[in-house]
């Protein structure tokens, strides 16, 4: 087929194809020549930018974004057990609706021809790279040099029923069957918890050197410093300027210069924490790096000595926390008295943020700019990369983010998935890496790696290496949908999907308490059970 002929098969496709009984899309693949009927084909188009999903089979490529929609795109030559082949000039999609879109990756599209009855045959005496059970028929053609051209008709619909049989149709416009709750529900169960919890959890930061910290309820996102920053006329020199923060003007400071320290150029480790409140507005606190999120035993944290607190340099912090034995000292900042700070109250005055209507997280709200407003509906979520993919899990859901140290102790008789144990504040930690989890190629350890700690379903906190730790955002819930559901194990871990930067980024969504199924559960319950028993018959012995 020409440039030309492409053009005009993918420029009409461009709107739904119109139906034709006898009319059917013939393209190859693997060297065959294959024909679907044009009713179910959406589209044609060039294969997009995939972001690859976990636990999915290997004939899924990934999901793309197209035009605002996940589509899920299927590789023919995987189903077929064909030869890998990469993808070219020719290569297409052909987008098929099948209760769902899903796009299936060909060699090429050849034409749109239509088919009269006595050219179709039944299929089941023909060879072919793709299972007879695939076929609906053969299409036999004559051509114009008296030759026949065989096409063979593709079944669809049964293909992914036998490929991915976890598959459930959306035709009917439901939410699905999934399993998890949404991100919001589990934001707000863990946040419930968070209340009556005896831990203070905080996300923990350095200022030229020195360890501070904000309750982790009070951070709405933690965001890279971007190249530009429009800078603000007659502002206090702590003030760096604004930035455009999804469509509202956020101010920035630099926490440097609130403490009085040596100011350094900005550059890609420097992070802004956004700190909101109701009724005091939002703010960003420029950072030398974002170093972890913390959950730290209340008996840890001593208020601030008296002498400090009574002075007006120090009253923005309210206690200290003493973690590693008293080696690391964290100072807590009060983000009330922070944002009460006549300082601050000038650098939100001259951003023209003070005074403006906030809601109830605090970010100011705008009568012309729905998209501007952060609703209850927001989920607050941690990003995180294995690989190429980004990934997220609800804040609330992560108990810490720690440093993976230089070795990890390897317990005999553990189950294969965990990595090993550290200690952690007194705490033996198991640890598993993400990537073995999701079935993903280990790599080998590096400074960006983290442990992202959770407390599982058994009440077990439970470490999962992953290759690095993004940043912190608040995701609107128009831009979470549904995830398709594939596998029933990635259906359970993997239910949703984010659309960032204006479509251009997904992020799939984890639930962490489906990370371990109840058989992994119950083998890490024993380790550790054996652990305490070994640990209790040892003290015993020493008395």
């Amino acid at each position: 087929m020409s440039d030309s002929d492409t053009a005009v098969v993918e420029t009409a496709a461009a709107e739904p194809l119109i139906t034709q009984d006898n009319q059917f899309v013939t393209f190859s693949v693997s060297g065959e020549m294959f024909a679907v009927p044009m009713g179910p084909v959406q589209e044609i188009i060039r294969v997009p930018e995939v972001a690859r999903l976990p636990l999915a089979p290997p004939s899924l490529a990934g999901l793309a974004n197209l035009r605002g929609r996940v589509l899920p795109i299927v590789n023919l030559r995987e189903i077929f057990n064909s030869d890998a082949r990469e993808n070219d000039d020719a290569t297409r999609a052909l987008v098929i609706d099948i209760g769902q879109p899903l796009g299936f990756v060909v060699d090429r599209v050849s034409s749109v021809i239509s088919v009269e009855p006595g050219e179709m045959e039944p299929a089941a005496a023909v060879q072919s790279v793709a299972s007879a059970d695939y076929l609906t028929g053969v299409i036999r053609r004559q051509q114009a040099d008296g030759s026949t051209q065989l096409l063979l008709a593709l079944d669809f619909q049964h293909l992914v029923d036998q490929t991915f049989n976890q598959m459930r149709s959306r035709s009917s416009g439901g939410s699905g069957s999934g399993s998890g709750a949404s991100l919001s529900d589990q934001s707000a169960a863990n946040s419930a918890d968070a209340v009556v919890s005896d831990e203070l959890r905080l996300v923990s930061f350095t200022v030229s050197e020195q360890e501070y910290a904000i309750d982790i309820a009070d951070v709405q996102e933690i965001v890279q410093v971007p190249e530009r920053i429009t800078g603000l006329p007659n502002t206090p020199h702590h003030c760096l300027g604004v930035i455009s923060l999804r469509q509202r003007l956020l101010p920035l400071v630099s926490l440097r210069a609130l403490f009085q320290l040596p100011m350094h150029e900005l550059d890609e480790h420097h992070r802004i924490v956004v700190v909101s409140l109701p009724g005091r507005g939002q703010v960003g606190l420029v950072t030398d790096s974002v170093k972890e999120v913390l959950s730290v035993p209340r008996s840890q944290s001593d208020s601030m000595p008296g002498i400090l607190s009574r002075g007006q340099d120090m009253q923005e912090f309210s206690s200290i926390c003493r973690l590693e034995g008293g080696k690391r000292l964290v100072s807590i900042i009060d983000s009330e008295k922070l944002l009460g700070m006549s300082a601050m109250q000038d650098v939100m005055q001259a951003a023209g943020t003070p005074g403006a209507p906030t809601d109830a997280s605090g970010a100011p709200m705008s009568s012309n700019s729905s998209a501007a407003v952060v609703t209850d509906d927001d989920a607050q979520v941690v990003i995180f990369r294995l690989g190429a993919e980004e990934f997220g899990v609800p804040i609330m859901s992560v108990q810490e983010i720690v440093r993976v140290p230089e070795s990890l102790t390897r317990v005999p008789k553990t189950p294969t998935f965990v990595e090993g144990v550290i200690n952690l504040r007194g705490t033996v930690l198991p640890v598993i890496d993400q990537r073995v989890r999701l079935g993903m190629p280990p790599i080998e350890r590096n400074d960006r790696q983290r442990i992202m700690v959770y407390t599982l379903g058994n009440g077990m906190r439970t470490g999962f290496i992953v290759d690095s730790v993004a940043e912190v955002l608040r995701i609107p819930r128009g831009n979470i949908e549904r995830a398709p559901e594939l596998s029933d194990e990635q259906a359970r871990l993997i239910s949703q999907v984010a659309k960032l930067d204006k479509d251009k980024r997904l992020v799939m969504l984890i639930d962490p308490s489906q990370l371990l199924g109840g058989r992994e559960m119950g083998a890490m319950q024993s380790m550790m059970d054996s652990d305490k028993n070994h640990s209790t018959s040892e003290q015993r012995l020493a008395a």
